[in-house]
């Protein structure tokens, strides 16, 4: 929020202003209404591994993240051109494989990880579009660039939370968000089905039927499904409402079967279709896949699509970029060791207490280990995990991620923070949602901000240059 010698940036002028005269204890009653509104409203999050509590809230913080609109463009065409990339990376995976033969991806990585598709080869999917929507984590490490964290190309999740943190941010704060010209957030249900509309498989004299595919309400994330099927107008189904018949894919109805042309699905793709991937998965639809591969219904996002979110992978995307594109990557990625590599896996052993070390295939924050945060026992057991296997790591430095103001219990303090901005792609191109999810780590000095580690969220605001005045 404030430059070196504690001035405040142009961009947040305003809101210090305000957060400099708030009366004592208004935060915190405000922040008890919030809580109250989101269980209300039934936002919760399902930690896995956790025997104490099936759901809780994630922590929600108030002070909002501005970033101005013209430092919003520069960030808003990378994510545009990496998606892109992504997309065009994705299609000659599955098809001539250009990329691999040229030698810009070793074929290893591709033909081994365990979320490629041999089933996706020569599989035409409309638009060439793979992945409907990306969530892209960006972190800031200096004053002026973003830096991609990483890709997440399966089923990102985590928009119902922005949509909901504007909400209640508008509700609770108005005179503060009528003093900034906001950009909007609350169009992206109408953008998504539009997207998802887009790629349809077939032309028909009627509206494409759109369903999102869920798991069920076991699933951690069940509450965003509902919320965005709601949201979007569509039913939201679970593998047994849905059958194949003739290689084409139908809802049970109160009224009869109803043909689906387009499938948001939030199932990862072992589960889709017993019949093509894992036997016993109970949650997806027997053909879904041979439907698929015939062209009648289109999956968002694509099957195969977690190759391309492979954290090795990642470290070769600005060759990705420039090979598909011709172009430098916009947005720069973290440097990062592929343990893989042997000169590398050397460093990394060498220097594991300053790094951070990740699954090439983990999320949520699991399976990593921060080295300034561990202890001595911790690394020597990654030590030894890395000398096993070490295609399965990465590794990258410590990032000094920037920070921005948090209401704590003491005060207005700062915490790290990162931001995962949505990228919607269909037959008319891409759009990136004016915002995102702004993720902060509650805990003072923690750089994990994941919220099944503990970390909270916070609105993001796209502000008019006007706003720095």
């Amino acid at each position: 929020m404030s430059e070196a010698g504690g001035t405040p940036r142009q961009v947040y002028r305003r809101l210090a202003d305000w957060l400099g005269n708030v009366p004592p204890g208004l935060l915190a009653s405000r922040r008890a209404q919030a809580d109250l509104l989101f269980r209300r409203i039934g936002i919760t999050f399902a930690v896995y591994g956790d025997k104490d509590a099936t759901e809780r809230l994630i922590p929600f913080d108030l002070v909002p993240r501005l970033i101005a609109r013209s430092e919003w463009a520069r960030l808003e065409a990378g994510l545009i051109q990496r998606v892109k990339a992504l997309n065009m990376f994705l299609a000659d995976l599955y098809g001539p494989r250009e990329v691999v033969r040229a030698g810009i991806v070793p074929p290893e990585l591709v033909y081994r990880n365990p979320y490629y598709r041999p089933e996706m080869i020569g599989v035409k999917v409309p638009h060439d579009v793979y992945v409907h929507i990306a969530g892209i984590d960006v972190v800031r490490i200096d004053a002026d660039d973003f830096y991609v964290l990483e890709d997440n190309a399966r089923t990102p999740s985590g928009v119902s939370y922005m949509l909901e943190n504007r909400e209640v941010m508008m509700r609770l704060f108005p005179e503060v968000f009528s003093a900034h010209r906001v950009a909007p957030v609350e169009n992206y249900p109408d953008q998504l089905l539009a997207t998802l509309r887009s790629v349809t498989p077939r032309t028909a004299d009627r509206d494409p039927v759109v369903v999102l595919l869920t798991p069920g309400q076991f699933n951690s994330a069940y509450y965003e499904h509902s919320f965005l099927a709601d949201k979007l107008g569509i039913e939201i189904v679970e593998g047994r409402d849905l059958f194949v018949e003739n290689d084409v894919v139908f809802m049970r109805t109160t009224e009869g079967p109803k043909r689906v042309d387009v499938i948001y699905r939030r199932l990862d793709d072992d589960f889709i279709d017993p019949l093509a991937f894992r036997p016993d998965s109970m949650l997806g639809v027997p053909g879904l896949m041979s439907a698929y591969q015939a062209g009648s219904v289109t999956l968002a996002n694509a099957v195969g699509t977690g190759v391309s979110d492979d954290k090795a992978i990642y470290s070769y995307m600005p060759d990705i970029i420039r090979f598909y594109l011709g172009e430098e990557a916009k947005l720069k990625n973290v440097p990062t060791w592929r343990c893989r590599e042997p000169d590398a896996l050397r460093y990394v052993l060498d220097h594991l207490p300053e790094l951070v070390v990740k699954e090439v295939n983990g999320s949520g924050g699991y399976g990593m280990l921060v080295g300034p945060h561990a202890t001595r026992a911790q690394i020597d057991a990654f030590a030894a995990k890395l000398k096993h296997d070490p295609e399965n790591f990465i590794a990258q430095p410590t990032l000094a991620l920037s920070t921005c103001p948090t209401a704590t219990a003491s005060g207005i303090a700062p915490r790290h923070v990162d931001l995962r901005p949505f990228v919607l792609s269909g037959a008319r191109g891409a759009r990136v949602v004016p915002g995102g999810l702004t993720r902060v780590a509650m805990q003072e000095g923690s750089l994990v901000v994941n919220s099944s580690q503990g970390g909270g969220t916070k609105d993001t605001w796209i502000v008019d240059d006007g706003d720095r005045a």
